[in-house]
Order: structure tokens, then sequence, then C-alpha cells
């Protein structure tokens, strides 16, 4: 074979080739354009309903007295008497303790005495100085011996002013040295015991709280202040309960009382107070507890599983399904979550189906196949 031949040969091989090549190019350039535009992807769907939602909020609880004092001794001394049981339901005003009361009824006594001088003292001046009045008119006395009457009479005003305040004193320790409970409520374990030595203002006999009506106090987010204004002016309707530690729930309603004044700046957060009759002191003081509200809307709203919500970038989002089976991202408001489903505010309508499973595969625009069992 010559280099003519030989080249022929080449030529129309290397034609052969590329025309090859041209073809499966086309052919796979076509396969992937049918195979792209035909591409679907199953997912799981549902309608987005509308209905009167009913759901519980619950907030990590304290449970705070209303009214709770240290019971401290004003006066000095030696216990004489505990007159309550550790532990135990007092009244206003019923007796909680006493103070040796010996020196104190002593120094009444004496403060007695001394005002009742004093007031003596005080009629003779008086006396004296009327008499050197009518002396004075007479001229039958100098004028310094009236001055020195009217001096002795303004002293011995002082003098029974002085006992008058020494005997309040007095009677005000006496007084004192018996400790009365300052309002109704459970005292404590007792920090003192008979014959113990008290000192004035520092050593702490007891604590008292009030049991019923108690408090249960818990944070709440800034923004749900409107919500818990409307719960307290009673323009909404809500059952406020409590779950005990131990799980079960506490008998009684509550009602919310009082909200803090000002948000905390650090945690986004406000104090919130519900008030709970308690009249089985089942609350009690320092308890941790689960605080729930329960309410139902006035109206029906719309809700979807909460599975088919997905975050971007700050916002929330759904895929919608139209009638050509191709998905659409929506924006979504949503509101309460009530167990496993969310309300959503806006951003859907009744009817429309969304993707609750196989999102993560999808971009808008692709076409699905509902997968739904």
């Amino acid at each position: 074979m010559n280099n003519n031949q030989i080249f022929s040969a080449f030529l129309i091989s290397l034609g052969l080739f590329g025309q090859s090549c041209g073809t499966n190019t086309n052919k796979s350039e076509q396969a992937g354009g049918r195979s792209q535009a035909e591409v679907t992807v199953p997912v799981t769907t549902v309608l987005v309903n509308k209905e009167i939602v009913s759901g519980t909020k619950s907030y990590p609880a304290n449970v705070v007295p209303l009214q709770e004092t240290e019971i401290r001794a004003e006066v000095s001394g030696y216990i004489t008497n505990i007159y309550t049981s550790d532990g135990a339901y007092v009244s206003k005003g019923q007796r909680l303790y006493e103070i040796d009361r010996t020196r104190y009824k002593a120094a009444t006594e004496q403060a007695e005495a001394n005002l009742a001088i004093a007031k003596a003292n005080l009629d003779r001046v008086q006396k004296d100085l009327e008499r050197y009045q009518t002396l004075a008119k007479q001229d039958a006395i100098a004028r310094q011996t009236l001055d020195y009457a009217m001096t002795d009479l303004n002293n011995q005003k002082a003098q029974v002013q002085a006992a008058e305040a020494a005997l309040t004193t007095a009677r005000t320790n006496l007084q004192r040295s018996v400790i009365v409970a300052p309002f109704s409520g459970n005292i404590g374990i007792s920090q003192v015991r008979q014959g113990a030595l008290v000192s004035a203002g520092s050593t702490l006999l007891n604590t008292i709280s009030s049991t019923d009506p108690i408090a249960v106090e818990f944070q709440i987010n800034e923004k749900d202040i409107t919500e818990f204004n409307a719960l307290q002016r009673g323009a909404s309707q809500a059952d406020i309960y409590v779950t005990l530690p131990d799980g079960n729930r506490f008998e009684g309603v509550g009602h919310i009382s009082t909200i803090d004044r000002a948000v905390d700046s650090q945690t986004g957060t406000i104090k919130v107070r519900a008030s709970f009759a308690n009249a089985s002191n089942a609350l009690r003081a320092g308890m941790n507890a689960t605080l729930n509200i329960q309410s139902a809307s006035k109206q029906e709203e719309l809700i979807i599983p909460y599975k088919a919500v997905f975050e971007q970038l700050g916002t929330f989002n759904v895929y919608t399904v139209n009638d050509s089976s191709k998905v659409e991202l929506k924006q979504v408001s949503l509101g309460a979550k009530i167990d496993d489903r969310i309300v959503v505010t806006s951003g859907l309508e009744a009817g429309q189906k969304i993707v609750t499973e196989g999102a993560t595969a999808l971009r808008p625009g692709f076409k699905v196949t509902e997968n739904n069992q």
C-alpha cells in the first residue's frame, strides 16, 4: 500500500470518528434534557386546615408568698415562752415568743412614778407662780422672783414631757417583749429555743409567710406582654393552672395579678405573677412548679404540621404544591405552637397543599409526586 492510500484511509477514519462523537454528544444532550425535564421528587403533602385552636403554653415557675417576713427580737433578753409549734398556722396578732419581761415591767413602773413626780412638781410651781403674780400686782415682791417662778414653771413642763416620753419608751419595750404574728400565715422552724439569749435587732427567731392566697411567679418573653395584659384585664379568657413537682395538677385555677414594671434588658423577659387560692396549702413557698396557660382561639385559625416549616435567612417558609404539581416557596408568619402543629398567621390560605416531608431535596419550580400514605 503506497503512501497516498494510507493517507486517504486516515482521513476517512478521522471523519467517521468525528461524526460518531458528534452524534453521541447530541444524543447525550437530548437525553439529559429529557431527564431534567422529567425528573420528579417524591414528597408527602397535607392540606392547610382552618380550625378553632386550643393550646397550652408552659412556663417554669416558683411559688412565692404574697407576704413574707423575718421575725426578729426588738428587745434583748432571755426567751421565757414559745407559744406555737414549728410550722403552725397562726393568726394576725397571735403570740409567738415572750422575752423576759421583768426588767421591762420594772422600767415601765419606774417611768410611771417619774411622770407622777414630774406632774406633782408642775402643780406645785404652777401654784407658786399664781401666788407670786398676785403679790407682784401689789408690788409686794421683787420682779426677779416672779421671773424665776415663770422659769421654774417652764422647766417643770419640760420635765413632764420628758417623763411622758420615757414612759412611752418603757411601755413600748414592755409590749415588744411579747412578739406577735404581724399577719396570718405559717411560721417556719424556730431558730431559738426557750432560755436562749436574744439581742435586739439581730437575732432571727423565725420566718412567717402567708399561704392563702399564694403567688406563682414566672418569666415571659417581651413579645408576649400584650397577650398577658389582656389576660390581666380579663379581655382574654384562659385556664391558668399549676403542675406540681410530682407531675400532678394543682386543683385551683389562678389569674394574672401582677406584671412587673420593666423588662430585663439582658434577657428580654419580664416577671409575671399569678395568684391562686391555697386553702389546702399544697403550694408551698419556694416550690418549683410549672405554670400552664390553656387558651382557645375565638375564631378559626390556619394550622399546619410544624415539620412543614423550615427557616432560611431568618424567615420561616413552606413549600406549596400548585395545580401543575410544581412547588412554590412561601414565606409565612407563625403563631402559637400546639404540640406538633403550629398556627400560621399569614402567608397561606385554607385548602392549599403544602409539603411536610421531602422538602430538603426541593427547589422552587421542582415537580413532585405525592407519596401520601
